[in-house]
């Protein structure tokens, strides 16, 4: 019971650190660990409220008004009429109404505007998941800086269990007087050369698994194991990053623009009404306060805008070629970047086909030089400097391993990897 209790109070993100975790795994991590994608709920409820005030445009416009006013003059009539009074107008007149205005059809604005929002909500979102991309770069880098330290790691800690069994051999012989004890002093200063790169290679695995964990927001210890399945490059494909899609939404945001610009220039239809209270009333005979109200319907139309909606659109045009050349000149980048890439796989490949020579021809010179020495005809430092020699094969051949594992994800990070949108 005690077991358990202990096991309830470990934190969840240290027991997930002491398993395995995959390169995806990390990408998928760092995706919603990323704060800049928070803002997508943020943006989508923008875009909400922004169509909402869009629709109000449908719905009935109220306008409270009123007014006091002095008039210098008022119509009378000059001549007086037999057996007829006509009431005179005051030159102070007072009214308090309400005026009432509803769009009948105005032209598809409201439709063509709420589209136009859509589009540029779609483009914030691809603009976030471009962002969300790059991230993507810096948890590759980290990973297989990782995963190089702890090939190095093994390699050291194989040639560090060697010296050490040399060095027991060593303390035998001098205590035989069969060894000279300097042979003693160069393993030990080897050992401590060795511990040395030990503790490089450590700080360096915990830099990159710190920066790991703050990208993925989980914890991840020393002893995790760091698994990655590709092994070559994808084949020829077509791009897959998110840039093209905000190169698309782009231009998808400029023709909704455009057509928008095409609406405003509808003629729109829409009705009226005023109530009130004032005097005088709509019979300006009748010199006294009283209600009145009127209801209609009109038309308006900018007939002629001296070219603005030509020119607006002209503008549009030039905008969507901007971003044609802004993608060309990006997919040419691309490619001239996949270029490089794919030479320094070949390179990598090159150099382990001649690594794994050279590690054998090491582990034999070594293999002899381990067999003089314990004869006593070789001294100790040619016998440390043949087992350096084999170590360093063997770590550049680790090294490669891993580096040329990295270069292939480079590669399929330029191509675009859809799984991690």
């Amino acid at each position: 019971m005690k077991k358990l209790i202990i096991l309830l109070l470990i934190p969840a993100q240290l027991i997930y650190a002491q398993n395995e975790i995959t390169l995806e795994r990390c990408y998928q991590l760092a995706r919603e660990n990323y704060p800049n994608l928070h803002q997508t709920e943020l943006l989508t409820e923008i875009s909400r409220l922004q169509k909402e005030n869009i629709a109000t445009s449908k719905l009935p416009q109220v306008m409270l008004n009123a007014q006091a006013t002095y008039q210098s003059e008022v119509t009378h009539i000059d001549f007086a009429i037999p057996s007829i009074s006509i009431p005179s107008i005051s030159k102070n007149q007072y009214k308090a109404y309400a005026e009432f205005r509803q769009s009948i059809w105005d032209g598809g604005i409201s439709a063509a505007s709420a589209s136009v929002e859509d589009a540029v909500l779609q483009s914030n979102l691809n603009q976030l998941e471009v962002e969300a991309y790059k991230l993507n770069e810096q948890v590759a880098q980290a990973f297989f800086t990782a995963m190089a330290t702890n090939r190095q790691e093994e390699v050291l800690l194989a040639h560090l269990k060697v010296l050490q069994e040399q060095l027991k051999t060593i303390k035998s012989g001098i205590e035989n007087q069969m060894v000279e004890p300097v042979a003693k002093l160069v393993i030990e200063a080897e050992i401590v050369n060795i511990e040395q790169q030990q503790m490089q290679l450590k700080s360096g695995k915990n830099a990159a698994l710190g920066i790991l964990s703050v990208l993925t927001g989980k914890k991840l210890l020393s002893n995790v194991e760091l698994i990655y399945t590709e092994d070559d490059i994808k084949p020829a494909t077509a791009f897959s990053r998110p840039e093209f899609g905000l190169f698309s939404t782009r231009k998808a945001q400029l023709e909704k623009q455009s057509l928008l610009l095409v609406k405003k220039r509808n003629p729109k239809i829409f009705g009226f009404g005023q109530a009130g209270y004032g005097r005088p009333g709509l019979n300006l005979l009748r010199n006294k306060f009283d209600t009145y109200y009127l209801v209609g319907a009109g038309i308006s139309w900018n007939a002629f805008d001296w070219k603005n909606s030509v020119r607006q659109q002209k503008m549009l045009q030039f905008q969507s070629q901007i971003i044609d050349r802004q993608e060309e000149t990006f997919k040419q980048n691309l490619n001239l970047l996949l270029v490089l890439q794919q030479e320094q796989i070949n390179q990598l490949k090159n150099l382990l086909k001649t690594d794994k020579e050279l590690e054998n021809l090491r582990t034999e010179i070594a293999r002899s030089s381990a067999s003089k020495f314990k004869n006593g005809t070789l001294t100790s430092a040619e016998y440390i400097k043949d087992m350096q020699a084999k170590t360093i094969a063997k770590l550049n051949s680790e090294v490669h391993k891993v580096q040329l594992l990295e270069a292939i994800e480079k590669y399929n990070l330029i191509k675009g990897k859809a799984c991690l949108k």
